[in-house]
């Protein structure tokens, strides 16, 4: 059985949850305290962080490593686009959220000083994303992808991390609500992620 070593409160770990519960596969969940790492954390990753799959023998870190390895052993529903070209227009997409987004989350997650000017720089990339939404169901059309997956949890934390969306950002809303009603994603929130939002 496959184990995701999961911070109870990581958009990053939330990531990985999503995609194993999308697949509807056999695994276990442990809670990492963020706070109180286990010493084995830093023998599996040595970077001391989650996400951490195990599966048997392989030892996987890192959100989008993680979730390529689960698409491909287990490929329905398939989250990644099956066409080379799409596939790769993908990870492009992908690497360029990872820089325009997701860079900014440590800043966020610690929300110390300072924190004001990342907190501008997302709401606005999100906005700009926005339009995309009034002429497409998901990222990459009509289909649920891994470009969903890793938005997703910064989309539930926007209230957490008091990041406020102009009006104009509307169909990115309803396009956040069309994934929080998803069963895989209500399955993969923790108690702590539930109480991010009220």
């Amino acid at each position: 059985m496959m184990n995701l070593y999961s911070g109870t409160t990581d958009p990053f770990s939330h990531r990985c949850r999503i995609v194993l519960f999308e697949k509807g596969m056999d695994f276990q969940v442990v809670d990492v305290d963020l706070f109180n790492k286990p010493e084995d954390l830093a023998v599996t990753n040595p970077y001391g962080r989650v996400p951490v799959l195990v599966d048997r023998d392989l030892v996987l870190y890192e959100a989008n490593i993680i979730n390529e390895y689960i698409d491909e052993r287990f490929p329905h529903p398939q989250l990644m686009p099956p066409d080379p070209l799409m596939r790769a227009r993908a990870r492009q997409l992908l690497h360029t959220l990872e820089l325009e987004l997701f860079s900014h989350i440590e800043a966020l997650e610690k929300n110390q000083k300072g924190v004001d000017k990342p907190r501008a720089h997302v709401r606005d990339q999100l906005t700009q994303l926005a339009p995309i939404f009034a002429k497409q169901k998901f990222m990459l059309g009509d289909e649920f992808s891994m470009l969903d997956v890793a938005i997703a949890p910064l989309l539930w934390r926007l209230e957490h991390y008091a990041i406020e969306l102009p009006k104009t950002a509307a169909p990115l809303a309803k396009y956040a609500e069309r994934i929080f009603s998803r069963q895989g994603f209500i399955d993969a929130l923790t108690p702590s992620e539930r109480a991010m939002r009220r």
